[in-house]
């Protein structure tokens, strides 16, 4: 349902989309329920002439059955939101698989910076590539993220993803994901971080290997330095 207005693009987007439709129809049961019930009980026991209210202090077992009763059955839902939740957050936060790559990723006000590993594939080495708003993956691929912030909070979101995590002054966060289809999408601040959070915006460009690997060769620092050699 959510991907219907937000398209869904890695491996675990789906399921984050499912817990979060479990959590709104559970909820918004009770909450329906509730609300019907509530005015019904207005209307039904709204004042008469001749008629006195009752007092009813809930200790007799036939009120508090209205109590107990929803009280256990709101327990149950629980139980089924909280093990979605836990399974969720094991795959997405603490199950990492291994990587195809890893990128870095920079916060700061106001603008996201990336560092790319080149041909060799390695992060640290002379051929890293590095941008300024502007991510370059490779579909079908798993990325780990190493996120950083270089002032304040951030927050790395990434929509098409599912994915947002806070970047923490001081702190290196591992993250993942795995893209599952092509094209150029939204990367956010999710975090309130000064008067120009409004424009930390980026762009995360999907691509296909051969499209990648041709992205790859034209930004390598070899090939920038040949290109602007005299």
């Amino acid at each position: 349902m959510i991907d219907r207005y937000v398209e869904t693009l890695s491996t675990y987007a789906k399921d984050i989309d499912n817990l979060i439709l479990l959590i709104g129809v559970l909820v918004g049961f009770w909450f329906i329920l509730c609300e019907v019930i509530f005015f019904y009980f207005i209307i039904h026991f709204r004042a008469k002439d001749g008629k006195r209210a009752e007092y009813i202090s809930g200790e007799e077992k036939s009120h508090k059955r209205w109590i107990s009763a929803p009280h256990l059955l709101v327990l149950v839902c629980d139980v089924f939101i909280v093990v979605g939740a836990v399974k969720v957050w094991y795959e997405v936060k603490q199950q990492l698989p291994e990587p195809y790559e890893t990128v870095r990723i920079v916060g700061q006000q106001w603008a996201w910076s990336f560092v790319h590993p080149g041909a060799d594939h390695e992060l640290g080495t002379a051929d890293d590539i590095k941008t300024v708003d502007e991510l370059h993956v490779e579909v079908g691929k798993v990325y780990h993220f190493k996120l950083e912030a270089r002032d304040v909070i951030h927050s790395f979101s990434v929509p098409v993803f599912r994915l947002k995590q806070d970047a923490i002054p001081g702190r290196v966060i591992t993250g993942w994901f795995e893209p599952t289809g092509t094209g150029t999408y939204d990367i956010q601040c999710a975090e309130i971080c000064g008067i120009g959070h409004g424009v930390m915006v980026a762009r995360i460009v999907i691509e296909s290997p051969e499209r990648h690997a041709a992205w790859v060769a034209e930004q390598s620092p070899i090939t920038l330095a040949a290109a602007n050699r005299p």
